[in-house]
């Protein structure tokens, strides 16, 4: 295992100083990596990584979610209003209906089939696109229509929402009934979440305010309450939904907002871990992709996803009708909400692992889409921010 984590971190660094030489995001030199070292090139990850990928991916995303609600300021947020409720679901549902008209002429496959393939690649990646937005908070890039905060909203909730669809739509191809409870869950999953997590922000305000501690001691106590709470998704499952995740993010929130002081001197402090955790996390989603399946797609599955992405940029531009914000922060929006990645990885092979029919094409397009979108939106949002959107410090 040691001599694995040397070979992810030496030759990921060393790649992404390279691609920076020449403008291409480090989010690609990772994926780069993993793919290179991953099970299906050279091998050269240990299996005891790969046994514990998605936890470790997982944690990642824990870090980079409550980096994000102790960067986000909550006045913002209610700035942005009803385009940040309706970016939570419709740009995914424009996606799913484009994959479930396009997919069957495309691909020669069944609407239920489409329907499925939609909701696995519907999802956008908060790994990739939450650092970038808090990037923008702290240099101050469109700020006056609170520009990142309406994207950090919609990512954190866009997963919960295409997750239950995947499940219901899998769940029909098994047999199984679609009932209400399983869409009534996605509100209850999103507000239990929130609620749990601004409680336990609130407890955690008042034992750091009462006893006296290090800031690094600090951290690790809002990392283990993290884990936790996400803990406690999996274990109602099936009980009651709540989305641990954005209870992450909610008690980073509850923090801004309490203990603005606290959460300052701690941004620090993620970002620093966010360093090592952003090199782990997109070195195994790297690592989890079978270049074969990639390299015996065909050009119609290239140009599904990208027919696919342009339904979601117009349902990101109908999220952004009639409000104050200019063209060229829609264009920005258009492009910030494409990046695909983690919930790709992570559920992409479980069609193929049921055993229905369409397993294999659905996870060759979630690898496909992950390649072509995940730098797509890296790249655009670093290449655009500075052109599209307007700084106030």
């Amino acid at each position: 295992m040691i001599i694995s984590l040397a070979y992810i971190f030496l030759i990921a660094m060393s790649l992404s100083y390279i691609l920076k030489k020449i403008k291409f995001p480090s989010l690609l030199a990772y994926i780069i990596t993993g793919i290179v070292l991953g099970p299906y090139v050279i091998n050269g990850i240990d299996s005891s990584i790969l046994n514990i990928s998605a936890e470790l991916r997982q944690i990642a995303l824990i870090i980079i979610l409550i980096r994000a609600g102790i960067t986000l300021n909550i006045e913002d947020l209610k700035k942005v209003g009803r385009p940040a409720v309706l970016m939570c679901f419709v740009p995914a549902c424009f996606e799913i209906i484009g994959m479930c008209f396009l997919a069957p002429k495309l691909l020669n496959i069944s609407l239920l089939d489409a329907a499925i393939m939609g909701t696995v690649i519907a999802a956008v990646s908060p790994a990739v696109i939450v650092p970038k937005m808090i990037k923008l908070i702290e240099d101050g890039y469109g700020k006056e229509h609170s520009i990142p905060q309406l994207i950090l909203a919609g990512a954190s909730v866009d997963d919960v929402f295409v997750i239950v669809m995947f499940t219901a739509f899998t769940g029909l191809a098994t047999g199984e009934n679609i009932n209400a409870w399983q869409f009534i869950g996605i509100p209850i999953s999103i507000l239990l979440g929130v609620i749990l997590g601004l409680i336990v922000g609130y407890i955690l305000i008042k034992l750091f305010k009462k006893i006296h501690m290090r800031d690094t001691v600090k951290v690790v106590i809002l990392l283990s309450m993290s884990f936790i709470m996400v803990t406690v998704e999996n274990w109602l499952k099936g009980i009651v939904p709540i989305s641990g995740l954005l209870a992450v993010m909610s008690m980073g929130i509850m923090i801004n907002k309490k203990y603005p002081i606290l959460a300052k001197r701690i941004t620090g402090k993620f970002g620093k871990l966010w360093v090592v955790a952003e090199i782990m996390l997109f070195v195994l989603v790297g690592a989890s992709v079978n270049i074969q399946y990639a390299l015996n797609a065909g050009i119609s599955t290239i140009i599904l996803i990208i027919l696919v992405l342009l339904f979601r940029m117009l349902g990101v531009f109908v999220c952004l009708l009639k409000t104050k914000i200019t063209i060229k922060e829609r264009i920005f929006c258009m492009i910030a909400y494409t990046p695909k990645a983690t919930v790709q990885a992570a559920i992409g092979g479980v069609p193929l692992a049921m055993g229905l029919g369409c397993g294999e094409i659905v996870l060759t397009v979630a690898v496909i889409a992950i390649l072509i979108t995940a730098t797509f939106g890296a790249f655009g949002i670093d290449l655009s921010y500075k052109k599209l959107l307007e700084t106030r410090k």
